[in-house]
């Protein structure tokens, strides 16, 4: 529903559509009818569920009556426009029933075909329509009391707080169908997004009181200026996003001439938009779940205060181990416990256990409850300590015994930080003790390195995504680039990002033997020459790179060679300093437009799988972030006696990079910068590549 250039009324207006769709009082069913296991008997009984009780007309061009209620042969039989059109009809009569609906003046309408190539005809036919689908299961907004789907679902189902959509139709379904604590205000499966898209959704859901999760599932970015504005409207609110993307994006398949596109790989748009936003992005379904019980049905960490960790208790000493590597495997840091915490604790365990973090308590197993209780309140009252996790399998006991959910109920109401139960074997948690740790606040995640995901999820969310200050444009030297990069003339790229504020090492250009030994003596040796071959883009795959020159004899020697296999026209360098090297790039994704990348830099750029993506606009504290990220990063602080390198000059460089972006991202596919060399005094930039954008690739809306 989202169309680049369209106006404020004609905005308003589609929001309003979209409103009456999901809000329905009002409904249509093409399609209707009452024979046993059809399509159309479950879209009617749907319908007819929805607890808002709106008024259903049934459309069938060969019934009089379903389900004992009166059936017209046309859509354009019934008088009025209405808010929404379930269309339950071959795809061949789709395009067809949708235009009809858009001439009436209905509001809406759920598209559940998947024929192939009919999407523009139908996203034609819509004419401003809001339409769900194609290729969907429908929606239902349950807080709203409509249900709009094709299949039969669990009836009636409880308001909650998690606002879901999903371009896969079975994670639809399943979502609404797990075992666990997932209520929703409003569950869209918006398939194809032929016409309304997540964002639109997104807006609408996040003005629904009810609504204080997301849940995403896409396997494609559509629409991304106002998804972007709904990431940040939904940061703003302070309302968790949890998402789950299925394929890559489109960047690193469409930019192969650059080494910034093969580094940034398909996976770095999505990157770079859920890291912009704070959005808790997840590898599988089992971590969807787990997180989302963790934000719906627990408490929030406290965003005041030092809380930096998770703290867990076992009754297993293999399973205390277990869970301790894979939180380090993935990330998720325990919190370091007080002196007070360890000398608390101690009064409690039996001899031979330690008070550490993670925490094992079992030993004879006596006084269980009260055992369990105080070594829980002790973590739970240490201030480095943002989530509680009791890490039990939660099984069935034969004797009755609930020490341990009689534990957590009690220290439950003596501290307002989360305390969830982590699971090791999902198929033997007792879901009638977990009903009832759920219904109380705590929830139950069901794997170790879900539920260990979801804990580092909840911890995240105490830090908000912080803005992102932008640098003053400038005018002049925009226009200047910019029009030279659409010119199709050369373009200096060491000179370009010169111009930005990166440091660069100090060049010659020669054409001949002679000429390149005096540029040598110029500079001072040793320098380094480089072929300068306007057909060659990356000069070390093709052997064009001499480094080390020493004397003029030795310049001599390898101009000869680089000239003879390659081109006349040669590079001549001074020698950088010896440093840690770092890569630089600018990556223009299709849908978001530029991303800033760094990286671990040199010749094993593309090997070395060490790169970081983010969306312009990058401050200092942002690429002081991104370069903490790399493990390369390491070696500019000194690593085992090493010189410590200028990490200020990187940062510089990295925002400086993001200049460029934001002013001329509209004018480049990809900037290589390679390699960048931090030193002791600085970060100079020996080599660099510029690839002006095509002159007939759209603008990303």
């Amino acid at each position: 529903m989202s169309v680049p250039g369209a106006t404020a009324e004609e905005s308003a207006a589609s929001r309003e559509r979209l409103a009456a769709m999901l809000e329905a009082r009002s409904i249509a069913i093409v399609g209707a009818s009452d024979r046993p296991d059809s399509f159309g008997l479950r879209l009617t009984m749907e319908a007819l569920r929805s607890p808002s009780a709106p008024t259903v007309h049934l459309v069938h061009p060969k019934r009089r009556e379903v389900l004992g209620r009166t059936c017209v042969p046309s859509l354009a039989e019934i008088p009025d426009p209405v808010d929404l059109v379930l269309l339950g009809v071959p795809d061949s009569a789709l395009t067809e029933q949708v235009a009809l609906a858009s001439e009436r003046g209905d509001a809406g309408a759920v598209v559940f075909g998947t024929a192939a190539g009919l999407g523009p005809d139908v996203a034609a036919a819509a004419d401003g329509m809001a339409v769900c689908g194609g290729g969907c299961m429908g929606f239902v907004n349950v807080a709203r009391g409509v249900r709009a789907i094709g299949y039969l679902e669990r009836h009636p189902l409880p308001t909650g707080p998690i606002a879901m959509v999903t371009h896969s139709g079975s994670v639809f379904s399943a979502m609404l169908r797990t075992h666990r604590r997932l209520e929703f205000s409003l569950a869209v499966s918006s398939g194809q997004e032929l016409v309304t898209t997540t964002a639109d959704y997104l807006d609408y859901a996040l003005d629904m009181p009810e609504t204080r999760i997301i849940a995403l599932l896409l396997e494609t970015l559509r629409d991304a200026p106002r998804l972007r504005d709904c990431l940040a409207k939904a940061a703003e609110r302070d309302v968790p996003v949890v998402a789950l993307t299925v394929g890559g994006s489109p960047t690193g398949r469409v930019l192969v001439d650059a080494h910034s596109g093969a580094v940034a790989g398909d996976d770095a748009a999505w990157e770079a938009l859920f890291d912009a936003y704070g959005v808790h992005r997840v590898d599988d379904l089992d971590e969807l779940a787990d997180s989302l019980e963790a934000f719906a049905v627990g408490r929030r960490v406290r965003r005041a205060g030092p809380s930096r960790g998770v703290a867990t208790l076992h009754d297993s000493g293999a399973e205390r181990a277990l869970v301790a590597d894979v939180a380090d495997r993935i990330g998720v840091p325990f919190a370091p416990l007080a002196p007070a915490t360890r000398e608390a604790l101690e009064d409690w365990l039996e001899p031979g256990l330690t008070a550490t973090n993670p925490l094992d308590v079992w030993a004879s197993g006596a006084d269980t409850e009260g055992l369990v209780t105080n070594c829980l309140e002790a973590l739970a009252s240490d201030a480095a300590v943002g989530v509680v996790g009791v890490a039990i399998d939660l099984v069935r006991e034969y004797d009755d015994d609930m020490s341990y959910p009689k534990s957590i109920e009690t220290v439950l109401g003596r501290t307002d930080k989360p305390i969830v139960v982590l699971t090791n074997v999902s198929s033997a948690v007792d879901q009638l003790q977990a009903e009832r740790l759920r219904s109380q606040g705590v929830p139950v995640f069901e794997g170790t390195r879900s539920g260990l995901r979801a804990i580092g999820h909840l911890l995240a969310d105490a830090e908000p995504p912080r803005r992102r200050e932008a640098l003053p444009i400038d005018p002049a030297r925009r226009e200047r680039w910019a029009e030279l990069l659409s010119s199709g003339a050369a373009v200096d790229a060491l000179e370009l990002i010169a111009d930005y504020g990166v440091a660069i090492a100090e060049e010659r250009r020669v054409a001949t033997a002679d000429e390149a030994v005096a540029a040598a003596d110029a500079l001072g040796h040793p320098v380094v020459l480089k072929t300068a071959a306007a057909d060659v883009r990356h000069k070390v795959d093709v052997d064009g790179v001499r480094l080390g020159l020493a004397d003029s004899d030795a310049v001599r020697a390898a101009y000869d060679d680089l000239a003879g296999r390659l081109c006349a026209d040669v590079v001549v360098q001074p020698q950088v300093a010896p440093g840690v090297e770092l890569a630089l790039g600018i990556v223009r994704d299709p849908l978001l437009g530029p991303l800033v990348l760094v990286a671990a830099g040199g010749t094993l750029v593309e090997l070395m799988d060490q790169r970081v993506v983010a969306l312009p606009p990058i401050d200092e504290p942002a690429a002081a972030e991104m370069l903490d990220r790399l493990k390369v990063t390491a070696l500019m602080r000194g690593y085992r006696g090493r010189p410590a390198g200028d990490v200020v000059a990187a940062r510089e460089a990295v925002v400086a990079m993001s200049q460029l972006a934001g002013e001329l991202g509209d004018r480049i596919a990809a900037v290589d910068v390679n390699p960048l060399i931090v030193t002791p005094s600085g970060a100079v930039a020996a080599d660099a590549l510029v690839l002006p954008r095509p002159r007939d690739v759209p603008e990303p809306h």
